[in-house]
């Protein structure tokens, strides 16, 4: 099994491979276009977006600065927003599905580290795929750890720690992140504490 297979099959590789390493540099190079983009360039970071990440859908936005691993190794849907500082440890995929929000300071983390202190020592890591339904809004300061799904219309609150999969259409916060409650007609009523949605 090559080193980039085995990026994306679980198992243990070295990260501090030289070869992956150089191959890394290219895509920090793009980053950097990206993140030091004047805010009047928009479609000139839209262009570098579309050549950094695996996949940019339709009418994507994303606030600078962005810091990725690899950033092609994302996958955006349609429609997605994510605001400022996000961080992609993006080792193997990420993918996030159409009408997504992503609040500021997020982290979302491919990549995990034996707890055996040698293996640390000699970059060993595995990484497992992180999976965002559609329609999710994750929180200001949350982190989603390797290997965790979200389902569709779910929202994970600010400063959650997400360390298993959440279901789709409920309200999950904390650390750990846990269910707190479904989504329903008080949410079809409610916008935010009393206040009513108009009409």
């Amino acid at each position: 099994m090559s080193l980039t297979d085995k990026m994306h099959s679980g198992e243990l590789y070295q990260s501090g491979d030289a070869e992956l390493v150089a191959d890394q540099q290219a895509c920090m190079e793009l980053l950097y276009d990206f993140n030091h983009a004047r805010p009047s360039e928009g479609e000139k970071r839209q262009k570098i977006l579309a050549q950094f990440l695996g996949n940019l859908g339709d009418n994507c936005h994303i606030e600078p600065p962005l810091q990725a691993n690899w950033g092609r190794h994302t996958h955006l849907g349609n429609r997605v927003y994510v605001n400022f500082n996000l961080t992609l440890v993006d080792d193997t995929h990420v993918h996030i599905g159409d009408d997504v929000l992503i609040g500021p300071n997020v982290t979302i983390t491919t990549a995990g580290h034996p707890v055996e202190p040698e293996l640390r020592k000699s970059t060993h890591q595995f990484n497992m795929p992180v999976h965002i339904g559609d329609n999710v809004w994750i929180g200001s300061n949350a982190v989603l750890l390797p290997g965790v799904s979200i389902g569709e219309n779910s929202v994970i609150g600010a400063g959650s720690i997400v360390t298993k999969d959440i279901p789709a259409n409920v309200v999950a916060v904390g650390n750990p992140c846990r269910v707190l409650r479904e989504i329903g007609e008080h949410d079809r009523t409610y916008y935010y504490k009393n206040k009513r949605i108009p009409g």
